[in-house]
């Protein structure tokens, strides 16, 4: 089954900027167009990231792309045209048709034999829907034949290449024959971190602002783009032979944005409408990376972890990705890495650039659900935004602490003979901090705001400390509607209040969350 045109057997969803309609387009018009185009939009955060990862790519293997800091500096602010990655798109001689026989796109031609046997229904393609392979008990659920379309199929492929986490595989390679490690699927290269995505922001910006934004100068040869695993490349691995597959160090940026992380076989089938779909799925083990230098690390940020460890800063089930913004300003701030994204973006003066983050949050080889969030930067602004970002965590923390404290002085009161093992479940009664988390979400992304709009950051804070400050003793008195209204309860209500307001006001807490300032 072959797609016309050619190209067209990737299809982004993209919306335009002129009256934002969806549009379909293929590869070489999603170039040439844009400039007319506001963004690319995925059914996920991830597929998002990984179609703009790939159209990035594309760039490279093109040779579109600027050598020099100086060089993609003006690369960006004159919008040097794209048109000639869509003319190389359809010059170049490589197969992109998702279901050619012996090149199928982004997929492995050693699988198909095996399809029919051994593969299942195409809900495993999608990560935010495979979960462990548990969700029902006899995996019926994957072997569901209603097919889904070919571009969908396609987008879900790209998001498994970059995103998919290590975990086993259902079919081993000796029940089909291979003599190399089928099952163990490794983690692939974003699945393990936070993809950050400079957006540019400023009025009238396009596609093509954001993938000039977040191409990164390269002054040697780009390496080979991964149409298909058939490409001979240097320690890809081909399943002929038994052990550990080889880790590899990518050629070059157009290797690095395209790796194939899974190995895939998609089955064609005809959708009810006549259009190409996807029937049937099997995946395996990929390619796995050896680690990356900092040239391939561009906008990645490292943070402090326990025991003083430095680690790039991944996605947590415990903490929003807007309580770990102050390490994104901080690396716009120090610039201590040369020539990485956040070097190159504060060189653009004047220029208002939202620092979009992405990923995959996942507990023992389950993905959980995606986590995305974004913050504005203006350059010129880095230290203000930093230290709004760093003082307004701490004063979040610092209410958190007090709200389990005064939450802690309720229980003892309501609860005069408790039993040690009930204590965490009494005091999660009273606690408020949930809520005032969940509150202050928005709080903060308005100090940013302020700030990034030239705001006086003391100012801003003082406004960010009363309204947390508010939100806290609010959070703190729902909870305690709870106590009956006896003695006990009216104690219990009075002195958890009372105590609030006390460590609202201490020596030691954000001199902005203090009665004083509110």
């Amino acid at each position: 089954m072959r797609w016309e045109p050619r190209v067209q057997a990737c299809i982004p969803t993209l919306t335009t900027g002129s009256d934002q309609q969806e549009l379909k387009l293929n590869l070489p018009d999603t170039f040439r167009r844009a400039d007319e185009i506001s963004a690319v939009y995925g059914d996920s955060p991830g597929e998002t990231a990984a179609v703009i990862e790939w159209l990035l790519g594309l760039i490279y293997a093109a040779d579109a792309y600027p050598e020099t800091t100086d060089e993609w500096k003006q690369y960006v602010e004159n919008r040097a045209p794209l048109d000639e990655v869509a003319a190389w798109i359809e010059k170049h001689p490589g197969c992109w048709d998702l279901f050619d026989s012996e090149q199928p796109l982004g997929q492995n031609p050693a699988l198909h034999p095996h399809l029919d046997t051994y593969g299942v229904g195409p809900a495993q393609l999608f990560v935010e829907r495979v979960g462990d392979y548990n969700q029902f008990f006899d995996h019926h659920h994957l072997h569901h034949p209603e097919p889904v379309p070919a571009d969908a199929a396609w987008r879900a492929m790209l998001v498994q290449h970059a995103f998919a986490i290590g975990m086993r595989g259902r079919i081993k390679a000796s029940a089909m024959g291979l003599p190399g490690t089928f099952t163990n699927l490794g983690t692939n290269r974003l699945a393990s971190r936070l993809r950050v995505i400079a957006r540019p922001a400023w009025d009238g910006a396009t596609l093509g602002d954001l993938l000039r934004l977040n191409t990164t100068p390269w002054p040697r040869d780009p390496g080979p783009l991964n149409l298909t695993w058939r490409q001979e490349l240097p320690q890809r691995r081909d399943f002929t032979q038994p052990g550990p597959r080889q880790a590899r160090t990518p050629q070059g940026p157009a290797d690095l944005h395209t790796v194939l992380g899974r190995s895939i076989a998609l089955r064609p089938a005809l959708l009810a409408d006549g259009t190409a779909g996807v029937d049937r799925v099997l995946i395996g083990a990929g390619e796995t990376l050896a680690p990356l230098p900092a040239e391939y690390l561009q906008d990645a940020v490292t943070h402090t972890g326990p025991g003083g460890v430095k680690r790039l800063l991944g996605p947590s089930a415990n903490r929003d990705l807007w309580r770990e913004s102050e390490a994104l300003y901080a690396a716009v701030a120090d610039r201590d890495k040369g020539t990485d994204l956040y070097g190159r973006i504060a060189t653009l003066h004047g220029r208002r650039i939202h620092l979009w983050t992405v990923g995959l949050l996942a507990t023992q080889g389950k993905p959980i659900t995606w986590v995305t969030d974004e913050f504005p930067y203006v350059p010129g602004r880095e230290a203000p935004l930093r230290h709004a970002a760093e003082t307004g965590s701490a004063i979040c923390e610092y209410a958190a602490r007090a709200l389990y404290l005064a939450a802690s002085t309720a229980r003892d009161i309501a609860y005069p003979n408790p039993k040690p093992d009930d204590k965490k479940a009494q005091i999660a009664r009273f606690n408020g901090e949930p809520e005032m988390w969940a509150g202050a979400a928005d709080h903060f992304h308005v100090l940013l705001d302020q700030v990034t709009a030239g705001q006086d950051t003391t100012g801003a804070l003082d406004e960010f400390g009363s309204a947390i400050r508010a939100l806290s003793i609010q959070s703190l008195n729902d909870r305690l509607i709870s106590l009956s209204g006896g003695t006990t309860g009216l104690e219990a209500r009075v002195t958890a209040q009372s105590r609030l307001e006390k460590l609202l006001d201490h020596s030691k807490a954000p001199v902005h969350l203090k009665e004083a300032a509110a």
